[in-house]
């Protein structure tokens, strides 16, 4: 049954040490991707979202829901602007990530250290196990890192605002929302960034609220 199979999937990642173990400097415990107490009302939506993002920030490093930080805030202001709740949002989505722990400050002070390849190759499986339970009707890709993990694909100006297909799964990426990135600021790319949203507001619309008909 699923919805055990995603408490065990849950469980075991509460217990993952294998970044850890492999000698990287990650800091806390492997943040979940869904409480377990919302696994019932999640699996329960016809229409299921999964949002990855890049990983953890030292908000979220105790193990506590993702995006609670100040990234957070912002995007969930981005999602508020295109008519989506944040609590709705929650109870809808999946709210996964590339990588699980917090991966420490970046060296240059400025925002946290990008997860390496081999950090990411390393939690991949969570990543993986975490679609094929889910069976998602959306994805949300948040950032380079995550939009290369999920589309094969990085350069965000020719991405962001388009709605793709992904193994027969929609994909609206987004930038990453952190204060250390200055994408935002690039010609043209505040218009991209209310293009995406006004694609997942319209896909909102008709798979959760009922109403309209996305792009």
């Amino acid at each position: 049954m699923t919805i055990d199979l995603l408490h065990r999937h849950v469980r075991q990642l509460s217990e993952c040490r294998r970044c850890h173990t492999a000698g990287f400097p990650v800091a806390g415990v492997p943040v979940s991707p869904v409480r377990a107490q919302d696994i019932p009302a999640l699996l329960s939506c016809k229409a299921r979202i999964l949002i990855v993002g890049q990983a953890p920030g030292r908000t979220e490093a105790s193990g506590t829901q993702p995006f609670i930080g100040a990234a957070g805030r912002t995007l969930f202001n981005w999602f508020a602007s295109a008519g989506i709740d944040e609590a709705d949002l929650r109870s809808s989505a999946l709210i996964s990530a590339v990588t699980r722990c917090y991966p420490g400050p970046s060296a240059t002070g400025r925002g946290d250290r990008l997860p390496t390849r081999v950090e990411s190759t390393l939690c991949r499986p969570w990543l993986e196990d975490e679609r094929k339970l889910l069976r998602p009707s959306l994805i949300i890709p948040i950032g380079q890192m995550a939009i290369r993990v999920m589309t094969g694909r990085k350069v965000l100006s020719d991405l962001i605002g388009t709605t793709l297909v992904v193994d027969g799964i929609a994909c609206i990426p987004l930038p990453h929302p952190s204060g250390a990135s200055s994408w935002i600021y690039g010609p043209g790319n505040r218009d991209r960034l209310s293009a995406a949203l006004k694609h997942i507001g319209k896909w909102w619309g008709s798979q959760i609220a009922g109403s309209g008909t996305p792009d």
